[in-house]
């Protein structure tokens, strides 16, 4: 059985620790500093127990290529201040063998991006699926996949997990790596307990009734976890630009508004199962619209039209960007006494001030549902930027740090970097 790192003994040991410091920067200025703050409990109990720490964590999406802008070596001061001592850098992932050897007790070295090197990701580059040759290059690939994460093991003498919004990938650093460690010295750090709990927390110790308030713009893209939320909830509010796939699924006109025209029968088959589990299931009546958004600048063009319409009947021309009055107190109406919610995707174009009352209306009630006992979960990120724009943060229940990984959790797959810390 794997570890627990409560009661672990890091005195004089190296523990290699995968964070998620995937943060936002402008002008090499970090404007988020929400993820490394995730991460703090686990790093700070690991160097108070008596250990050295290698941490190590992706930036942006360099697919395999060494891009300046993308260097951790960008936030080694903030995380040096927020840690409370000196960080060392490590330029090369491959070549910190001495760096990591002289670490002594409470001193900390981090490490290069890791997907500067494709071995992290385990994927072949610079060769399509469809070349009779990829399944070759496929097999080496993971072989030196393997070669990376036995060297990064190499440096430590065990291996914490707590980077949850990495663990629905089966990368060097998340997974395999956990291959060269024995169980006892590999385990979940405490943000990523947190987050495996959250979600036991919304999947297996329901509190009823139940409700799942699921948004964004695509039905594809959610149907998975949908379809697994209708055996589980009592409640499901559907809302954002999927639901305009609902309206004409429902033969209703819907102006310009986002639709995927081959997914009809789905949204159909949704309320179809909702149905038959005894779901009581949330579409929005009515839409705020416009003519005028400009996503780029996430602005009305002077002189639009901003109009509420039956969600049924939106008049040509005109695009639905939000819930509207009616959809607003249906959901919060819904939401409300409900002891348990969770809550993915917004309800509109929220980015804009003029579209984000739904999106606004629905994390007030569920801020009211949680001051009154109830468990609310938050993820995405949408989601927790609506949190964090709305004031919402400190009255909700738990923000979850994973999009990808909680959406495959609640889906009901089974996440590598978990199941590789707890073999």
């Amino acid at each position: 059985m794997a570890s627990n790192i409560n009661s672990y003994d890091f005195t004089g040991k190296k523990a290699i620790v995968r964070v998620d410091f995937n943060v936002p920067l402008k002008e090499g200025k970090i404007t988020d500093d929400t993820r490394i703050r995730g991460a703090l409990p686990t790093l700070k109990l690991i160097l108070e127990k008596g250990g050295s720490l290698i941490i190590m964590s992706h930036m942006g999406k360099p697919k395999g290529k060494v891009k300046p802008e993308l260097s951790l070596s960008q936030i080694v001061d903030a995380v040096s201040e927020k840690l409370g001592v000196p960080v060392q850098f490590a330029p090369d992932c491959q070549a910190a063998d001495e760096q990591a050897a002289a670490l002594k007790p409470g001193e900390v070295l981090l490490l290069e991006n890791l997907r500067y090197y494709p071995e992290e990701e385990g994927k072949p580059v610079g060769i399509e699926k469809d070349d009779p040759a990829y399944e070759a290059a496929k097999k080496e690939m993971k072989a030196r996949q393997k070669d990376f994460a036995k060297k990064l093991a190499s440096y430590a003498d065990c291996w914490v997990m707590d980077a949850f919004g990495t663990a629905h990938r089966k990368h060097a650093s998340t997974a395999v790596i956990a291959d060269y460690f024995t169980p006892e010295n590999r385990m979940l750090g405490l943000l990523m307990e947190k987050e495996v709990k959250a979600v036991d927390n919304v999947l297996n110790n329901i509190q009823r009734p139940f409700v799942a308030i699921m948004g964004g713009s695509k039905v594809s893209s959610k149907i998975g976890i949908i379809e697994n939320l209708l055996g589980k909830v009592d409640k499901l509010i559907l809302c954002g630009g999927m639901t305009y796939t609902f309206a004409k699924a429902h033969g209703g006109e819907i102006g310009t508004s986002i639709v995927e025209m081959d997914k009809l029968d789905v949204a159909l088959n949704v309320e179809k199962l909702a149905k038959e589990n005894g779901v009581e299931l949330f579409l929005a009546p009515d839409a705020v619209t416009t003519d005028g958004l400009d996503f780029a600048t996430m602005t009305v063009k002077p002189g639009s039209r901003i109009e509420v319409h039956d969600a049924l009947n939106i008049p040509a021309g005109l695009e639905g960007v939000d819930a509207g009055p009616k959809a607003q107190e249906l959901f919060a109406n819904a939401i409300k006494g409900c002891k348990t919610i969770l809550w993915n995707g917004p309800a509109g174009v929220f980015e804009c001030d003029d579209f984000c009352a739904g999106s606004r209306a629905i994390g007030n009630a569920i801020a009211e549902a949680t001051a009154e006992g109830a468990f609310s979960l938050i993820g995405g990120g949408d989601s927790v930027a609506c949190c964090t724009k709305f004031g919402l943060t400190d009255k909700v229940s738990y923000i979850s740090t994973g999009g990808g990984a909680l959406l495959e959790a609640i889906e009901g797959k089974e996440l590598p970097g978990v199941a590789a810390a707890l073999a």
